[in-house]
């Protein structure tokens, strides 16, 4: 007996919406996406064991570079304008609206607070190109404390992580440490990453 063959019909599918979900994803990610900006302070944090994460927002962050350069950056663009207006009325610095803008575009900052004003008076282009010579973090001119401690003041509920290259003299960062505990700050983070 022979066999009846039933005749094939193709199927269509519509693809458009499919197409549309996709461009809108799409758009969504491109316009969503948040990109991590350029560090100012190069840092090779060493491993650990530790899974604690270092909380998104309201942090200090304090970086030692391997020759010993201390970074200081505050996230919040509301935070650093407060913060550098208490700087300047502090230090009597006379910073224009202009200059104190420019500072809460900075990610990072590297300099004693003599050489603020040459620095924001940069292009951005010449500041990446400058290498900064870090914050006085010493015990005759510690104006770290300074930083933190106005930071604070700005936003209270900031709380302060050190990032410390793994190849940093201990020393630098025992300063740090020190200068944390004068003003009574003994709870921080210390930035690592996580060994395989």
């Amino acid at each position: 007996m022979s066999k009846i063959k039933v005749p094939r019909q193709s199927i269509t599918l519509d693809m458009t919406a499919m197409c549309d979900m996709a461009f809108l994803l799409l758009t969504f990610f491109m316009l969503a996406t948040k990109f991590k900006p350029e560090e100012s302070a190069i840092v090779d944090i060493p491993s650990s064991v530790s899974e604690i994460k270092v909380p998104e927002s309201d942090i200090i962050t304090i970086s030692v570079q391997k020759n010993g350069a201390v970074f200081f950056g505050v996230d919040g663009q509301n935070t650093r304008l407060a913060l550098i207006r208490k700087m300047n009325e502090k230090y009597d610095l006379a910073l224009t609206d202009q200059e104190k803008t420019l500072f809460t575009l900075m990610d990072a900052y590297g300099a004693p607070v003599s050489g603020l004003r040459s620095l924001l008076n940069m292009s951005h282009e010449q500041r990446q190109q400058t290498t900064m010579p870090g914050i006085p973090a010493d015990s005759v001119t510690n104006e770290l404390k300074d930083w933190i401690h106005l930071a604070r003041l700005s936003n209270p509920k900031c709380r302060i992580a050190i990032k410390g290259d793994k190849e940093t003299d201990i020393s630098v960062i025992q300063q740090v440490i020190e200068t944390l505990q004068k003003q009574n700050i003994n709870k921080f983070n210390l930035i690592t990453t996580l060994e395989m």
